[in-house]
């Protein structure tokens, strides 16, 4: 399974960046392959709306399973929904403490939207 986290930077000692859709880097962990990788989301970080729909459709083509960030918009929950993308959050936690929690089953899993939309 690929599990993309957001991140503040490039870098898996980041902090779990608190915005899913305007996160400015996803590392992705492979646990199949044991892969891990940092990919760039500026794209989405400069949309003026419809950031965390851009997101999930993006993280979806990339064979995504499960995302972790602090919070979730409405339009993006749905689309990760949609996607069948589970959601987690790991607000407060680095990037690797997200991923270590993730393994163990202690992360909470988002059923709904946690934030109103364009929540920057």
């Amino acid at each position: 399974m690929k599990i993309a986290i957001s991140a503040e930077s490039s870098d898996s000692q980041s902090r779990v960046d608190p915005r899913f859709g305007r996160a400015p880097w996803f590392v992705v962990y492979d646990t199949e392959e044991g892969l891990v990788e940092s990919i760039d989301n500026v794209k989405s970080t400069a949309a003026m709306q419809g950031a965390g729909v851009q997101t999930a459709s993006r993280l979806s083509s990339l064979g995504i399973g499960a995302v972790i960030a602090g919070h979730y918009g409405p339009k993006a929950h749905s689309a990760l929904a949609a996607a069948g993308i589970e959601a987690y959050s790991g607000e407060g936690l680095s990037v690797s403490e997200a991923f270590e929690a993730f393994k163990k089953g202690s992360l909470p899993e988002m059923s709904g939207a946690d934030r109103s939309g364009h929540w920057r």
